[in-house]
């Protein structure tokens, strides 16, 4: 009888591809999934350490797990907090069989459960089996979309982020193995993802007699893929890379989507951060975004309350958001981080008042977004449904973005043309503008 496992996944979309890529390598070993925890012999918790809350959030999972589980299983414990604090986490919590990180080594110091790129190969063996978790297949996407990691780490020392001191530095997959991933997948939408997805293949132009495709950047890349899947999408896009070149690539694809990393609009503020640019600039970027496409999306993410951030640079964030429009916007407060620039800066914002702050501009963009939202209805898209009841087109990006409420006699996998006939929020109310055999809609 084959043993069985269960995996949860907390954090962002490059954990996701990190599980589903471990999910084959259990299945390649003789795994087969459980039903839930309680009756699997080898329980996975792929942990996110970004902020306090996405560190707390896994300590809570782990124990909660544990508690589920069932005698004699193996508790294993896998991802960025592993890769972070994999010694402080093996010896405060005894409840864990197993601390496994994927990329920068731990080192084995009194923890003697920590271990590096590991995990159970086959039910038979005990002893744990190193893999490039990077180049890992996968298992066929078991929705319309899926993600794809196209590179691990990252070389830029924003002030707030830690990633580097765990993930390591960037390193780029050669395009053959993506493209034969996108393929493997058979899903009709592909967002590819990195840490800073417009720096691909800048670490391979550093080797390129070490390694094949070294030449190729983001711009190759998107033109490869989008021969490859019927709708492509890209995330993580850092400012200062987005050139003209990069632009009209993306534009090429017909899915004109940008999530542009931004952080904050006043220039004084991005430079304690270690960041490119400011309102002007960014500004001059989406409205030369908006030139090129009208109808493009537009996202990007903010951080209230930054080391030394004034009420005037609250007040330029504000007016940024009022004159960019941006279709969605994700605000942060700020998290102070072992191994940065900030965790060793001055002039601390009070959380109390970070969280004015955030709250602040989350309205404003709520309302904002609404707006734009409006100003759809009584046109038509393409959209992808991905469950009953649930849509997106191109303006979308899935799990982070509003949604295209469509009748759930709409199969799910359907790729097809509808219209907008109502907007309530972030969300789209949308009818088929043809009848599923071809007939015009009522």
């Amino acid at each position: 009888m084959h043993e069985r496992f269960w995996i949860t996944t907390l954090g962002c979309p490059k954990n996701e591809v990190d599980s589903e890529k471990l999910t084959g390598r259990l299945a390649v070993g003789g795994y087969e999934p459980a039903q839930d925890p309680g009756e699997a012999d080898l329980v996975v918790v792929n942990t996110c350490a970004f902020v306090d809350a996405a560190r707390e959030e896994s300590i809570e999972t782990i124990l909660e797990l544990d508690g589920l589980r069932k005698l004699g299983s193996r508790l294993v414990v896998t991802g960025c907090l592993a890769e972070r604090s994999g010694e402080e986490l093996a010896a405060a919590l005894s409840e864990i069989d197993l601390v496994a990180g994927f990329g920068v080594p731990v080192e084995m110091r009194t923890a003697r459960r920590v271990v590096r790129a590991r995990t159970l190969a086959s039910p038979a063996e005990r002893s744990p089996q190193s893999f490039d978790l990077l180049e890992l297949p996968r298992p066929p996407a078991s929705a319309p979309w899926a993600y794809v990691k196209v590179a691990e780490g990252c070389d830029r020392r924003c002030g707030f982020c830690a990633i580097p001191s765990f993930r390591g530095k960037q390193r780029s997959r050669p395009l053959a193995s993506i493209l034969v991933e996108i393929e493997a997948l058979k899903a009709r939408e592909i967002v590819l993802v990195a840490q800073d997805l417009a720096s691909y293949g800048h670490d391979r132009d550093s080797a390129a007699s070490q390694h094949e495709n070294a030449s190729c950047d983001i711009v190759e890349l998107i033109g490869a893929a989008a021969q490859r899947v019927e709708r492509l999408r890209v995330l993580y896009l850092y400012p200062s890379s987005l050139n003209d070149r990069l632009v009209e690539a993306i534009i090429g694809t017909g899915v004109a989507y940008f999530d542009l990393s931004l952080q904050h609009a006043s220039g004084r503020l991005l430079r304690k951060m270690r960041r490119w640019g400011d309102a002007k600039r960014f500004l001059e970027r989406i409205g030369r975004i908006r030139r090129l496409e009208p109808g493009a999306a537009l996202r990007s993410s903010f951080i209230l309350g930054y080391p030394g951030e004034t009420e005037e640079d609250h007040d330029e964030l504000l007016r940024f958001l009022e004159e960019a429009a941006l279709d969605w916007a994700g605000f942060f407060r700020f998290s102070r981080e072992d191994r940065t620039l900030a965790a060793g800066l001055g002039e601390q914002v009070p959380s109390s008042l970070a969280l004015e702050r955030l709250r602040e501009c989350a309205e404003l963009q709520e309302a904002i977004t609404a707006r734009r939202r409006r100003q759809l209805v009584g046109t038509t898209c393409e959209v992808l449904v991905d469950r009953p009841g649930r849509a997106r087109s191109f303006r979308e990006a899935p799990d982070i973005d509003g949604v295209v409420r469509v009748p759930r006699s709409v199969p799910e996998g359907w790729l097809g043309s509808v219209r907008i006939i109502g907007a309530s929020g972030p969300d789209l109310e949308a009818v088929p503008a043809f009848d599923l055999v071809g007939g015009s809609a009522p």
